[in-house]
């Protein structure tokens, strides 16, 4: 008799997983959230010409953001309560204090540094969320890139024609496209062990 002896199989699922390189179609609604929490934002609270506008607009758009990004992140940002709050706080602080600083002008180079103003608060109130839930691999990272990804967010946008002189609350739909793209590389390669192992347990 011939013994047939069988080669191990390789299990290449895990991975596949872990070289992910975006979080999923969940986090494209990210994209759809920016127009409508923006808009939301801008009608309630005003164009951002002044401190309370921004405040308001900021607050507002900020918690839409936050929401959808927690949904479609699949609790890898952790506690929704914890994500929405500092994502509205931050936002509208950081909103008010980038638009102060360039005297809400709305030029290209104003855009920008209202972005990195913006996203500099706005990362750190999110940075230290992730951070007190034990999500630090995310934290950091995380945080670095809110100025980044939201000047290139308003540059997208005012390169585009988009009419930012009536002081919306954040970018329109380019900028969106260049925030969701981005962020969702970067929480797909900061996230990837944490995802392999729910979806281990589970």
């Amino acid at each position: 008799m011939t013994a047939h002896i069988a080669a191990p199989r390789l299990d290449t699922a895990a991975p596949a997983a872990k070289r992910r390189m975006f979080p999923g179609w969940p986090w494209a609604a990210v994209g759809l959230a920016f127009p409508i929490a923006g808009y939301l934002g801008w009608a309630v609270g005003g164009p951002v010409d002044a401190v309370g506008a921004a405040l308001i607009g900021g607050a507002l758009t900020g918690a839409g953001l936050g929401a959808v990004q927690w949904w479609a992140a699949r609790d890898a940002l952790g506690h929704p309560g914890a994500w929405i709050s500092s994502s509205a706080i931050g936002y509208a602080a950081g909103l008010a204090a980038g638009a102060a600083l360039v005297g809400y002008r709305t030029d290209l180079g104003d855009l920008a540094i209202m972005g990195l103003v913006s996203g500099a608060v706005l990362g750190v109130a999110q940075g230290l969320v992730l951070a007190r839930q034990g999500r630090r691999r995310l934290a950091v990272p995380w945080a670095l890139a809110m100025p980044a990804l939201l000047a290139l967010g308003w540059c997208a946008s005012t390169a585009i024609g988009i009419s930012v002189e009536d002081h919306f609350t954040v970018f329109g739909a380019a900028g969106a496209v260049v925030f969701t793209l981005l962020s969702g590389v970067l929480l797909a390669r900061f996230t990837r062990d944490s995802d392999q192992k729910a979806k281990t347990s589970s």
